[in-house]
């Protein structure tokens, strides 16, 4: 993957952005959005039960092995980001509205990515296996945990999710444990056509991402995003960025971790999944909180692409043979 080409725009940011815009242009209204939204329902539903089926459960046995990586990593995703979200809540409505700032919070419980840590770790000339394996079991905790932290860390900051546990266990964890289950028998034709997967990730994101914009149009609740607010909501997530790299760069150090694993650590460690981000707004908050908190997720995601290629590259070039 050394000579893999990173995109600095990544298409799927760019079909998100369409479905936003025509969200806000043509939204659905009546009895359509009532059947627009079971569709959207029925494809979060399919999404994890594929995610479930597409993993090895040995996969998560492997990456735990490796408990100092795995662990740092973990602390990474689901420690020190939710406290650096809570922090976010302290900043004045001038700077960041409080949806927005619920959006940020929500960003810091997420999972990180699995596709985009391992390119960047390979380009980096990091530990693969770690990447791969960390986020592996970074987004099966996931599904538990992110929920779990919506719920108190966001009522902590007097934030109201306005999901429900029933949602998030029929919606989440159930066909995430069907496909768990069925993976014996269909486990191996899943990953034998990524595409499925793949069709079904983007499906889903952009399903989700025109109807929530969708019904937050209809009742006004993006009235107040405007570029000055969009401006400082990108300034936010590069801090939040910034701070994310430096921290798990050093900790890598200061945990006298391998070169490769330190990187591993630094690429899994500062990054959080749209992927999994999108679809888990739309079962954890009403449909127009959800508009809101999908912000942040699509801002940061675009962030972190762009910056973690130049650092991959400046980390490759550091270790080439004969630098």
């Amino acid at each position: 993957m050394r000579g893999a080409v990173v995109r600095w725009v990544d298409p799927l940011v760019l079909l998100i952005v369409g479905a936003l815009l025509l969200g806000l242009l043509l939204p659905v209204h009546g009895a359509a959005a009532d059947v627009l939204d079971q569709v959207r329902t029925g494809a979060v539903v399919l999404l994890f039960f594929l995610y479930g089926a597409r993993l090895h459960t040995t996969e998560v046995r492997a990456g735990l092995r490796n408990w100092r990586l795995q662990g740092s990593m973990l602390v990474a995703t689901y420690v020190v980001f939710p406290l650096l979200g809570l922090a976010v809540q302290l900043l004045p409505d001038a700077v960041l509205s409080p949806d927005l700032r619920t959006g940020m919070l929500f960003l810091s419980v997420l999972p990180s990515t699995v596709q985009s840590s391992v390119v960047f770790t390979s380009i980096a000339r990091g530990n693969v296996a770690g990447a791969i394996t960390g986020a592996t079991v970074s987004n099966v905790l996931g599904i538990v945990l992110t929920p779990l932290m919506v719920g108190l860390l966001l009522g902590r900051a007097g934030v109201s999710a306005g999901g429900s546990l029933g949602a998030t266990l029929l919606q989440l964890l159930a066909p995430f444990a069907a496909g768990q289950v069925a993976e014996r028998w269909i486990g191996g034709w899943v990953r034998a056509h990524p595409h499925l997967l793949r069709f079904s990730d983007r499906a889903t994101l952009l399903l989700v991402a025109y109807t929530s914009v969708s019904q937050a149009q209809v009742s006004g609740a993006w009235s107040h995003v405007t570029w000055g607010v969009l401006a400082a909501l990108a300034g936010v997530c590069a801090v939040l960025l910034a701070l994310m790299l430096a921290l798990t760069w050093r900790a890598g150090a200061a945990l006298a971790l391998p070169y490769p694993d330190r990187v591993a650590l630094l690429m899994c460690g500062s990054k959080k999944s749209l992927a999994t981000g999108l679809p888990m707004a739309s079962v954890l908050f009403s449909p127009v909180v959800a508009a809101s908190v999908a912000l942040p997720v699509v801002v940061f995601h675009q962030l972190q692409l762009a910056t973690c290629a130049v650092v991959a590259r400046r980390l490759a070039d550091r270790t080439a043979p004969g630098v």
